[in-house]
């Protein structure tokens, strides 16, 4: 499956073929690896009474699923997939997309400082994809009854081994660092980012593109997050520079 597709997955309900209309619980997974999100879905649909997953391989095409959709009871990311830069996006994601209820993280990393960063941005979990599928199917269900899911691995990094780590960190020789790339914007978010810069209120982008009021709100997130900038003047400010307008 190429990267960025959007696939869906459907449970089958009781009385659906009787023409039921059950109340509808809708999860986006985001994940390069296609068969772990057929994997993870396949959970969510089995025992957390979700009825319909859409499954994405990029940050970009998740951010145009949950604005395509009017309610998503949980989004789950990996930390490592095209257009994900690091769990400050999430917290982006939140502060944006009110419609999203729960938000967390399922990645191969069990790094303490990807841990504490996620759980910082305001993330309702983080779930190792090492963890079995039991692990997982009740890390899942305490986040969806509104409880945050930390790692039992967290509890194993101790203080001792935490303050070894900081030593380290600070024995080795301070380096310079290299100047930062231009943030890499796609096609779309550029386009977004040039109304912005001109002007162009969330409601005038959405008519002049032909797109959801729910996408500009994503896209805008995803550019805020690429430009380091937490207001809409700081991206005009910042996105003058980045297009050279």
């Amino acid at each position: 499956m190429e990267r960025g597709h959007i696939a869906a997955t459907q449970a089958l309900h009781p009385g659906a073929l009787a023409g039921a209309a059950p109340a509808e619980r809708v999860a986006v997974v985001a994940d390069d690896d296609e068969f772990f999100r057929i994997a993870l879905a396949a959970i969510l649909i089995r025992d957390c009474a979700i009825a319909r997953v859409i499954q994405t391989g990029s940050f970009e095409a998740a951010m145009a699923a949950i604005g395509d959709e009017d309610h998503v009871t949980i989004a789950l990311f990996d930390l490592n997939m095209p257009g994900m830069s690091g769990p400050a996006l999430l917290h982006h994601l939140r502060e944006t997309c009110g419609h999203v209820a729960k938000v967390a993280v399922v990645s191969a990393s069990r790094r303490r400082e990807d841990i504490l960063e996620t759980l910082s941005s305001g993330a309702h979990g983080y779930m190792c994809k090492a963890s079995g599928v039991q692990e997982l199917s009740q890390a899942l269900g305490q986040i969806l009854d509104g409880r945050i899911y930390v790692p039992r691995l967290l509890a194993d990094i101790g203080p001792e081994i935490a303050a070894a780590t900081e030593r380290d960190r600070a024995a080795k020789p301070a380096v310079a660092p290299a100047p930062a790339p231009a943030p890499a914007v796609s096609p779309r978010q550029s386009r977004v980012l040039e109304m912005l810069v001109h002007g162009k209120s969330n409601k005038e982008i959405a008519r002049e593109l032909n797109l959801g009021a729910g996408t500009v709100k994503v896209h805008m997130a995803a550019l805020f997050s690429k430009l380091g900038v937490a207001n809409r003047s700081a991206a005009a400010v910042a996105g003058t520079r980045l297009l050279g307008v």
